[in-house]
């Protein structure tokens, strides 16, 4: 479906990185060849793209496959004509004017021979950012230097980094996850305001997303990052249908440079819309989102705190690859999801999965990490548990496509339990 070509391995030492980092190299070294690109006889016209998100609908092709939207609510039909008749246009971009510490840029006014993405670089909420002052530290690099000589310890230091062995910082770390999880949570209610788009169009973007980084073989967070930054972007811009998925396509751009070793090349992620956007239309929407979101691109999510949960409480495998597909289904649908902090999403998936595998709930472990009991995290189990019965029968099963592979232990085959006895 994709380009196929070998990159140049001169810089690239796999030997250096763990099994699951050299699986992900091998499976991404492709690159697109710009006399592909812009030789357009030679694209295969059968590539998978996420359809462009037009007037009345939206198609998601998986070969022969197609989903379609719906149709325009009377209010959004009514908005369209009455712009039509007045012979104004809308743009693709306009900051939600009751938020005023959400969006940091204005927009300009669009003009017919200008791009709808142009943007006015004065900050508006945030002051004036100071430089970092200049760190003066006197090193002795002389070979009598214990800085040197003594590379055991660095050595061992690394070592324990590495394995996530820092039980002297866990409560540090997760009470600082905690604080930024509050910071950077997008808003709940913000699709009302969106004058174009719906959630049912977000799901499908979302859906597509999953699709995109089983290609490229990215990582889980890679995904989790890319919606969040989506969600916050929305939260304090409204948008177009037909500028959404250059939004989705830019947010997974930054969130493969942020989070992987070897992201995916910008041509790569243009190729991949079917050429619905250009590499400069996929690089200025990036830049905006950078703006939007004030550049806090390190923010926590789901899979991050699945991951200090799975440290600090030993289970199986399954049970881990369970909790991680309930916190990926819960990405794909806004409401309800979108009022739960991640810690209170990844506590729910956690204390779901292993209830369905071992019959246990939530420890006493977590229960003091956390500060969250059955009680609190209750309604949100709840909710996911309604989502892992309507699972099958979803409109998008990205989701549960990914986790029938043998890499998750085909999880996603399992029946929920027909009922739920946590107390």
């Amino acid at each position: 479906m994709f380009p196929n070509s070998q990159r140049t391995a001169a810089a690239i030492r796999p030997e250096n990185y763990s099994q699951e980092n050299q699986e992900n190299l091998l499976g991404r070294q492709r690159a697109v060849g710009k006399s592909r690109l812009e030789n357009q006889e030679n694209v295969n016209p059968g590539r998978k793209a996420l359809g462009v998100l037009e007037s009345n609908r939206v198609q998601v092709q998986r070969g022969i496959k197609q989903t379609t939207l719906g149709s325009c609510t009377n209010n959004e039909n009514h908005s369209k004509l009455s712009a039509e008749n007045t012979g104004t246009k809308q743009p693709a971009f306009t900051i939600h004017v009751d938020e005023p510490g959400g969006a940091c840029i204005k927009m300009q006014k669009a003009s017919s021979d200008k791009s709808l993405l142009s943007i006015n670089p004065t900050v508006t909420s945030l002051g004036i950012r100071q430089p970092l002052a200049t760190i003066e530290c006197s090193m002795d690099t002389s070979f009598d230097s214990p800085m040197v000589t003594d590379m055991s310890l660095i050595e061992t230091e690394e070592k324990v980094a590495n394995a996530n062995e820092v039980p002297d910082y866990a409560e540090e770390i997760y009470q600082y996850l905690r604080k930024m999880e509050l910071q950077f949570q997008p808003k709940v209610g913000y699709m009302k305001k969106q004058p174009d788009i719906t959630n049912s169009m977000r799901a499908i973007l979302v859906d597509w997303l999953v699709e995109v980084g089983e290609e490229y073989k990215l990582h889980n967070e890679t995904l989790h990052l890319a919606v969040n930054y989506i969600d916050r972007f929305l939260s304090s811009m409204s948008v177009l249908r037909g500028k959404l998925q250059l939004v989705g396509t830019a947010a997974m751009l930054l969130a493969s440079k942020f989070e992987e070793i070897y992201p995916p090349e910008v041509a790569e992620f243009v190729y991949i819309t079917d050429d619905t956007y250009t590499k400069n239309q996929v690089l200025r929407m990036e830049h905006l989102i950078l703006k939007v979101l004030s550049f806090n691109l390190a923010i926590p999510t789901i899979n991050q705190f699945l991951t200090q949960y799975f440290l600090h409480q030993e289970i199986n495998k399954q049970v881990e690859s369970l909790s991680m597909f309930l916190g990926e289904l819960s990405l794909i649908d806004s409401d309800p999801f979108l009022k739960y902090l991640p810690s209170h999403l990844a506590a729910a998936a956690f204390v779901l999965a292993n209830y369905t595998l071992t019959g246990s709930t939530w420890p006493e472990s977590l229960v003091k990490l956390t500060g969250y009991t059955i009680d609190i995290i209750m309604p949100c189990i709840m909710d996911l548990y309604q989502a892992y019965l309507n699972a099958p029968t979803h409109a998008q099963q990205s989701v549960r496509e990914k986790y029938k592979g043998s890499k998750y232990h085909g999880v996603s085959l399992l029946q929920p339990p027909a009922k739920l006895a946590i107390v």
